[in-house]
């Protein structure tokens, strides 16, 4: 009769056990007999709820599904003669795909004569790399690629994280006090201190006004 090494439900061991002597001990327990390494020698089986084992595993799994970050790809195509309106409109399609954290497939389609100046196409995918430095970076430098050129932008990793610390104190930096204005009466104007030539004056007219 085939034996198994039986592990109870708590993890423990309980030792080699028939088969059947490892189902009576699931049946006892009202659990199931669920062999996990069939390779070994003997195989192992634990004793579980294997319905409660199963629902547990699907959980774990439909969380790492929703924790998984999906990368889209985008992809813009330009000619080697762009305008500079046109330009501008593909950078900023550019820009928003970055912004929205996907990935950026640049495509330079080459036609007739084009093809014999893939020097042009390259510096075109350089200057958009240049142009959006601040929130993408060339995860694929410009290959050739038949008639086409391509170049991989992504999203910067420190995207988003900009405007936090932009508001923020630099470090080590001190609070600086901000004094108050001196409080100056709306009835009666601020008065300068009397001078010493001021006050002889005052002083001589009081007495000649108790002499009259």
């Amino acid at each position: 009769m085939p034996k198994v090494r039986l592990v109870d439900s708590d993890g423990s061991q309980v030792g080699i056990k028939t088969r059947d002597e490892a189902l009576e001990y699931a049946f006892s327990k009202n659990l199931d007999l669920v062999e996990v390494a069939a390779n070994a020698d003997p195989p192992v089986c634990r004793i579980m709820d294997y319905g409660k084992y199963k629902y547990e595993q699907e959980q774990k799994a439909k969380t790492a599904r929703k924790h998984q970050v999906s990368i889209n790809v985008k992809e813009i195509k330009l000619r080697p003669k762009i305008g500079v309106h046109d330009y501008e409109t593909k950078k900023g399609h550019v820009v928003r795909f970055l912004k929205q954290r996907a990935k950026v497939k640049v495509t330079i389609m080459f036609r007739g004569r084009e093809q014999s100046h893939p020097e042009r196409g390259r510096d075109l995918l350089m200057r958009l790399a240049e142009d959006v430095k601040e929130i993408g970076q060339i995860e694929s430098p410009p290959l050739q690629d038949g008639r086409n050129m391509v170049m991989v932008l992504g999203p910067n990793k420190s995207l988003g994280q900009s405007a936090q610390t932009q508001d923020q104190p630099e470090a080590g930096a001190e609070p600086k006090a901000v004094s108050e204005p001196e409080a100056v009466s709306e009835h009666a104007p601020a008065q300068e201190p009397e001078t010493e030539a001021q006050a002889e004056v005052g002083a001589a007219q009081g007495a000649q006004a108790e002499n009259e």
